[in-house]
């Protein structure tokens, strides 16, 4: 319970800051309520200052299309490492783990010359095609896949079955709780991505949910804290109410995809 609360904290004090007026943010003592309350003030503001409903919407593109693209690549291939042989598979094996261990902006300038050179940069499609690849994706999918009964596969092949079709009507389904568990951290991370959507992206109709955050700043008065907190709150809202609504499936998709040997 105390664990809960340290980590709910933030996010109260945020919902906090967002009800209250500029003059009661930085009061001095512990206010968790406001005295006077400027909700309607901050959160027409966020909606208003800047165009939020389309940062969201771009955010809703983006990680859309980014899930899309890893699941149509992360489930035939974790099928293939799961329940196929062929040469060389624990090297290729090696080097899907290893790229588990190579943080992002390691490769980023990289993909930022090639993005150059491709002239897709400023474009939603910068935002897309450097994630479409997930080996994280592939790691899950595999280590579920591995738990899936040979006798189901065979059955299926003895029926005519083509791998493909074994893949997506077959294997798609039974795999949805460890699919719905990947969607999660695979939305979260692109929807709360700042770095990437900032080097890459230039025009503001681009902008995804925390990139918009930025448009708050005023140079005169400094950052207007009320609204930013409410354009805070709306933007983390849609991922609150993903999370809640498949948090059965997420908990059985992490449970029934736990490592194997």
């Amino acid at each position: 319970m105390t664990g809960a609360i340290i980590y709910l904290f933030p996010f109260i004090w945020m919902l906090s800051t967002s009800l209250k007026p500029a003059d009661e943010i930085f009061m001095s003592g512990f206010h968790l309520l406001p005295q006077k309350w400027a909700a309607w003030e901050n959160y027409t503001t966020a909606l208003t200052q800047v165009p939020l409903l389309r940062y969201l919407l771009n955010g809703i593109i983006v990680c859309a299309g980014i899930l899309v693209l890893q699941i149509l690549i992360a489930l035939p291939a974790a099928y293939v490492f799961a329940k196929t042989e062929f040469r060389g598979k624990r090297l290729a094996w090696a080097l899907v783990m290893l790229s588990l261990m190579i943080p992002f902006q390691a490769t980023a300038i990289p993909l930022y010359i090639l993005l150059y050179h491709a002239g897709l940069l400023d474009t939603t499609s910068a935002l897309v095609i450097p994630f479409i690849a997930s080996a994280f994706g592939i790691f899950l999918m595999r280590q579920f896949f591995r738990g899936v009964p040979n006798d189901l596969i065979h059955a299926a092949r003895l029926d005519g079955m083509s791998e493909f079709e074994l893949v997506w009507r077959i294997l798609m389904p039974t795999a949805m709780p460890a699919l719905i568990a990947f969607s999660i951290f695979s939305v979260v991370w692109h929807w709360n991505d700042f770095f990437w959507p900032l080097l890459v992206i230039s025009t503001m109709d681009l902008a995804t949910p925390p990139l918009g955050t930025m448009f708050f700043m005023n140079e005169e008065s400094g950052t207007n804290y009320g609204p930013l907190m409410a354009g805070t709150v709306i933007i983390t809202l849609p991922l609150l109410l993903f999370f809640l609504a498949a948090q059965k499936r997420f908990i059985e998709g992490v449970t029934l995809s736990g490592v194997k040997g």
